[in-house]
């Protein structure tokens, strides 16, 4: 019910700015259940994943293990004291739960305790030869340099093997033996929302969906936030060439930060200016949100 009614409200919200897209979608349909567990089969299948145990924070009072956003901690880049288990909103870098300095649980405030949970694994060391000829090598002339900078940094320092499922009760099922009660991880089945929508739009408009995803005349190009460069550039490439069977990014232009009052825009922490909220307070405004959003876009560093 709570994704029911936000996404029609977001979907109505961008109608009114005279926002369309060819297939508007969510990763809660069938379609994408689907094609998230034959993805993971196939990687499964063909021997990609490293399936081995490993620690995980555990609420003792909420009886739970923690997904990453329900842990908050000290990230141990910069110091802020806010930062979630996967991720520091401040400076942007991408890290395991493990990594963060005085974590609790953003459920009940307790500290919590590291549990013993089998996962399995993207192993990013065995395709960091490929990624670092194929983005500092293949794409160091055209892709922007806060893209390529930050790429370069993740590979330089040494890439690790990924977890890419999770002990929630929530979520898509981990769909081989000994997976009961563990999910797929939001970054694993996120990126592949890309291709269902496609196969969703490909159905509705009697279309065949493979060429859009497996030609080399296609080309696939990401426009998203900075907080999410590693996971288009690094993670996600990673499984489509594990896969082998889909073509790669050809262009991840993405932009900085732009903040609200010197703090970056949250959704979770409801910090933001909800485009729902400014169409009722300001009806007929359209141009002006569009206008100001274009002029302050933080194409090469934070703007606010």
């Amino acid at each position: 019910q709570v994704v029911d009614r936000y996404h029609e409200m977001i979907k109505d919200s961008f109608q009114q700015m005279g926002i369309s897209f060819d297939i508007y979608s969510r990763t809660s349909n069938k379609t994408h259940h689907q094609t998230a567990q034959d993805f993971f089969k196939k990687l499964y299948e063909d021997g990609m994943f490293e399936e081995k145990e490993s620690e995980q924070y555990y609420d003792e009072k909420a009886n739970v293990f923690l997904a990453d956003r329900y842990i908050i901690g000290t990230c141990p880049v910069c110091g802020n004291e806010n930062a979630y288990g996967d991720q520091c909103e401040k400076c942007g870098t991408s890290h395991n739960a493990t990594d963060l300095i005085n974590p609790k649980s953003a459920i009940t405030g307790a500290v919590p305790s590291l549990k013993e949970t089998k996962h399995w694994f993207l192993p990013l060391d065995k395709h960091e030869a490929f990624l670092k000829q194929w983005i500092l090598e293949d794409h160091k002339s055209d892709w922007k340099s806060n893209v390529y900078g930050q790429c370069k940094s993740w590979i330089d320092d040494g890439l690790r093997p990924r977890a890419v499922t999770r002990d929630l009760d929530w979520g898509i099922p981990v769909p081989v033996e000994g997976g009961d009660g563990k999910v797929l991880y939001v970054w694993f089945d996120a990126p592949i929302g890309y291709i269902s929508a496609t196969k969703e739009w490909a159905e509705r408009e009697g279309k065949d969906w493979e060429p859009y995803w497996k030609n080399d005349d296609t080309k696939l190009v990401h426009f998203i936030g900075k907080d999410n460069i590693v996971f288009h550039c690094i993670i996600f490439p990673a499984m489509l060439k594990a896969e082998g069977s889909y073509i790669l990014p050809d262009n991840v232009p993405a932009n900085e930060f732009l903040n609200l009052e010197g703090n970056k825009l949250s959704t979770s922490k409801n910090w933001a200016v909800w485009l729902h909220e400014y169409l009722e307070d300001f009806p007929g405004r359209q141009d002006a949100l569009r206008y100001t959003l274009t002029a302050t876009a933080p194409e090469t560093k934070d703007n606010d």
